[in-house]
């Protein structure tokens, strides 16, 4: 039901924001598609990257700094970066088929439930814990969840890059004999 209500929502943004991008004063969609498709990635391998070195190496204080950064600031660029990726792939999408593009859209509902009912709400729980100094089991089992997910993000984001990269011609597909080694 959730993940219905989010596609239709991601749904009607795409058709509205394909109509403001067929003006002369915007990018072509694709270009869009890739800048927010880089950013996200980008900001989530930051995100994740930043807490892991600064559980492993840096002190409590870095930690607070971290997780406030990334609630703070952080998971707006990230909304908006995932909304604008999310609209412009419909719109591209729309009306072609094929492998890669029915595999970008079966990764699209994971990434968005993914963001909406771990990552963010995790983001700002370890936030407000981190700022009030309470460090606790608790605290730790939500650091791991967000880890994992997050993982699972970047892998899932990547995957996306990649067919993006093939299906505009910049990255060409593995050969046979190529798959025949591994």
């Amino acid at each position: 039901m959730a993940l219905d209500i989010m596609m239709s929502i991601c749904h009607d943004y795409a058709m509205s924001f394909s109509n403001l991008l067929e003006g002369p004063l915007f990018m072509r969609k694709s270009t869009v598609h890739a800048l927010a498709g880089t950013l996200a990635l980008v900001l989530v391998t930051s995100f994740w990257t930043s807490t892991l070195v600064s559980e492993l190496f840096l002190d409590q204080q870095a930690i607070v700094m971290v997780k406030q950064a990334i609630a703070t600031y952080g998971l707006i660029g990230l909304v908006l970066a995932m909304a604008a990726t999310g609209a412009s792939g419909f719109s591209l999408g729309k009306g072609r088929q094929g492998r890669l593009i029915a595999e970008k859209k079966k990764r699209m509902p994971i990434l968005g439930a993914n963001g909406l009912l771990v990552m963010i709400p995790c983001a700002l729980f370890l936030s407000m814990k981190a700022t009030a100094g309470a460090f606790d089991t608790v605290f730790y089992a939500v650091q791991a969840l967000e880890l994992m997910v997050g993982l699972v993000q970047m892998v899932l984001l990547g995957r996306n890059f990649k067919a993006g990269l093939r299906l505009s011609g910049r990255l060409r597909p593995a050969s046979k004999s190529a798959d025949a080694k591994m």
